[in-house]
């Protein structure tokens, strides 16, 4: 199963439906052009007091030296599939607002708008995105010297759809289990919090 279009309750934008993170990836580079929008798509996410906290550090398969690099800066666990990614990208979030040096709750919020955007630029040139928490934040800090106001947070690998035979039985079976979401009534609340919405029930 390589179809995994979301099974929605209500219209949604085709993209949006078709999004989703597979742990296969074909062994076939993403162009600098396709990268270059993606970025660009990141670039244009909306962010509290426009202050854009996100920087992504980029690696592509083909410069071994520089995605070993990137790649070791990953859990084990996703290390054993994130390797045939062609490109491994970690995000990274300043939480301090620059004018002022003063907490920004809103970070760690705007560096997922900005994944979230180029999650759907990928979508439409074919390319599908994988984000993970599980990094090793302090490995990034020494191998890529991130200053001490920013830090790693997320990586992301990229790539086309790959053949998920080739994947650890364990992987493979998350791979091909149907994709599933909690019902609005679940999360979109009222008058109270557990109340459901009126625009839901």
């Amino acid at each position: 199963m390589t179809n995994k279009k979301a099974s929605t309750d209500h219209p949604i934008h085709a993209l949006l439906a078709e999004r989703w993170s597979p742990y296969a990836f074909r062994d076939r580079s993403v162009s600098d052009d396709d990268l270059r929008s993606l970025f660009e798509a990141a670039r244009w996410a909306p962010s509290s007091y426009n202050e854009q906290p996100w920087t992504y550090i980029v690696a592509k398969r083909e410069n071994s030296a520089e995605f070993e690099k990137l790649l070791s800066c990953l859990v084990e666990e996703n290390q054993l599939w994130a390797k045939a990614a062609p490109v491994l990208a970690l995000g990274i979030v300043r939480l301090h607002f620059i004018l002022n040096d003063q907490p920004n709750r809103a970070a760690v919020h705007d560096l997922g708008l900005a994944a979230g955007n180029l999650c759907v630029e990928a979508t439409a040139r074919g390319l599908f995105v994988h984000q993970m928490i599980g990094i090793v934040p302090q490995r990034a800090r020494e191998v890529y010297e991130i200053p001490k106001a920013s830090e790693a947070w997320t990586a992301l690998a990229i790539g086309y759809l790959g053949d998920p035979t080739q994947l650890p039985e364990s992987l493979r079976e998350r791979y091909l289990t149907p994709r599933q979401r909690k019902p609005q009534r679940e999360f979109v609340f009222g008058s109270k919090w557990g109340k459901v919405s009126s625009i839901v029930s």
